[in-house]
């Protein structure tokens, strides 16, 4: 075995193929890597052990936080709660914009600094009052197996889990994995081939075909994040062809947030998106028949309260991520004209605020010894 690879945290996994040329096949996402005895696939965390494809990071986590909901981001599943956010290590998309790649891009396991098992995190949620656990920082496509039992496990508790996710997965694992999400926000790259191949070494049709999966066969909440990029994904025609397909093919109730670029990881030479090409894409979406449309990473009180798409009576107004006026009824209505607004609501909201507290949760864990 790998010396780099510590045994207690590999776990085995279900969606590989073992091919005629003594390779194996890992079938969990469009890439299909073709590992050989001791290689790992793109991701970093998933190898070929044995002659088996193996998860190499299971329990194991870089640190855990409670955020707002609204930093997933989602506008339009329980506002205001908090919600324990973690992730791992390894992706298996390639983005040169990356704004998480100290985790994301890691190949050192030292960035995994905690240990924690599925029940420890469920407890350890409920206990801290959290609504829901988010699979965030890096794609929960890579821990697959992990994240599925730490949905089981918050089920049992009555704690719903978040899905933050490029959405490139493949249709097997991507039936299990939904089967478990209560919401999911899914990053919506660009909407070229030509982007998704220069930028991140993947292709759009995947993506899609898992916004149309979560839409149609699921009920996990959706809504979808652009980081408008300058010059590479922000032109106003590209705009009018993704906010146009996801309202013809996932319908104008799905929420999409644009938010802004800053320079990172092998994109440091590109500026910052500026404020009016966030509005100007919000416009866009709008135009387009969108009901629902945020700007994210500026100050932008409009951009970022939700309207009632019928009155256009403010709805819920935010502060960043701090709500400052709530005006919907008991059963999500709009208070002005009654319409309903598409979502998951409680009675009341949440009232974490724009908090942000790092957690150790190593005492659950050892209650799991």
């Amino acid at each position: 075995m790998d010396v780099s690879i510590d045994p207690a945290h590999v776990a085995p996994t279900r969606f590989w193929t073992r091919l005629e040329d003594g390779r194996v096949r890992c079938d969990l996402c469009p890439r299909l890597c073709r590992l050989r005895e001791g290689q790992r696939g793109l991701c970093f965390v998933r190898a070929n052990l044995g002659g088996e494809i193996v998860l190499t990071t299971y329990g194991r986590s870089s640190g855990f936080c409670i955020d707002p909901i609204e930093k997933k981001p989602l506008n339009h599943f329980l506002p205001g709660t908090s919600v324990l956010s973690f992730g791992t290590a390894g992706c298996n998309l390639t983005c040169s914009f990356c704004q998480n790649w100290h985790i994301s891009k890691s190949r050192e396991m030292h960035t995994l600094a905690e240990t924690a098992s599925p029940g420890a995190i469920a407890r350890a949620a409920a206990d801290l009052g959290c609504a829901s656990v988010a699979f965030t920082y890096n794609d929960p496509v890579v821990f697959h197996e992990y994240a599925v039992d730490v949905a089981a496990a918050c089920r049992d508790r009555g704690v719903r889990t978040v899905a933050v996710t490029a959405g490139y997965v493949c249709e097997g694992p991507r039936a299990e994995f939904y089967r478990w999400m209560d919401a999911a926000n899914v990053d919506l790259k660009g909407f070229t081939d030509a982007f998704y191949k220069k930028l991140a070494a993947g292709r759009l049709g995947p993506v899609q075909d898992t916004l149309r999966y979560i839409r149609h066969e699921t009920d996990t909440w959706l809504e979808i994040t652009t980081l408008l990029i300058p010059g590479e994904n922000d032109s106003d025609a590209e705009i009018h062809a993704l906010t146009g397909w996801v309202r013809d093919e996932l319908g104008p109730d799905v929420p999409l947030h644009f938010t802004a670029f800053h320079p990172d990881w092998r994109m440091r030479h590109v500026p910052p998106t500026r404020p009016a090409t966030l509005r100007k894409a919000r416009e866009i979406a709008r135009e387009n028949g969108i009901r629902f449309a945020y700007t994210g990473n500026v100050v932008d009180p409009e951009g970022q309260a939700t309207y009632c798409s019928s009155c256009g009576s403010v709805l819920i107004g935010r502060d960043g991520y701090a709500l400052v006026t709530w005006t919907l009824s008991k059963d999500a209505r709009c208070a002005a004209c009654g319409t309903v607004c598409a979502g998951v609501f409680e009675a009341r909201p949440g009232d974490w605020g724009s908090r942000r507290q790092p957690v150790s949760i190593a005492r659950y864990a050892a209650q799991e010894s």
